[in-house]
């Protein structure tokens, strides 16, 4: 997890489910029943808002530029597909400073222009695997085109009048939800967990990142008892 409050020495070196997995994977406290409040999970102290009447949410708080998201990735699509019909499943791209706030309106601007689906892998791929230098509205422009998109219209999505608008909906929101770190996943507008919550301390991400999803479909399961 990349916490924000390292987030400006992690720069450099970045260079730019189901609870039957749960009951096979250690550190999710099954021998007391399920994962434990304050260690695995965190609930919010004021719930928030039902998103959606009859609907689970379930957002993920991601950046671009972490690798440990890149890392979680796959078995977090693996997983939001076989999601049962009650459960709604949505990305919210975190902005701590003016660098990521860019990576923000990019993810706003794919989204705007009904393209952040189709192209989340290979915007992630350009950060992590790439390592193209984003780090401004000219270079973010140049990798719109190169993904196939119209370099004007993509310009106009990302200075829209309503952007601004957007990203602090979603920098609220992350307040909201106590994100300090990503990747992390809010459930139903009243718990957290993540990876290095859910994990143990030097495991594989990729173990890490199951152990979250079985968390995660145990907290479904609790929010839906606030459903109405």
């Amino acid at each position: 997890m990349i916490k924000r409050r390292d987030f400006s020495a992690t720069l450099g070196s970045l260079g730019l489910g189901t609870l039957a997995i749960a009951a096979a994977l250690p550190g999710v406290a099954q021998a007391q029943g399920g994962p434990v409040e304050g260690k695995q999970f965190l609930r919010l102290a004021k719930p928030l808002p039902l998103a959606q009447p009859g609907k689970v949410e379930v957002i993920e708080f991601f950046w671009y530029g972490c690798p440990h998201c890149f890392a979680f990735d796959p078995t977090l699509n693996a997983w939001v597909k076989q999601l049962p019909a009650d459960v709604s499943f949505r990305r919210v791209h975190v902005s701590w400073n003016a660098y990521n706030k860019l990576h923000q309106r990019l993810f706003f601007a794919l989204e705007a222009l009904g393209k952040e689906a189709e192209l989340h892998e290979r915007v992630f791929h350009a950060f992590q695997v790439e390592r193209l230098p984003l780090d401004s509205e000219k270079s973010i422009t140049e990798l719109a085109v190169k993904l196939g998109l119209d370099g004007a219209k993509f310009s106009a999505a990302f200075n829209n009048f309503g952007m601004n608008a957007k990203c602090e909906q979603a920098n609220k929101l992350s307040e909201a939800y106590q994100i300090d770190g990503v990747p992390a996943l809010g459930i139903g507008g009243m718990f957290l967990t993540s990876p290095s919550k859910a994990g143990v301390r030097g495991q594989s991400e990729q173990l890490q990142g199951k152990q979250a999803i079985a968390v995660a479909d145990h907290l479904i399961n609790l929010a839906r008892q606030r459903k109405g």
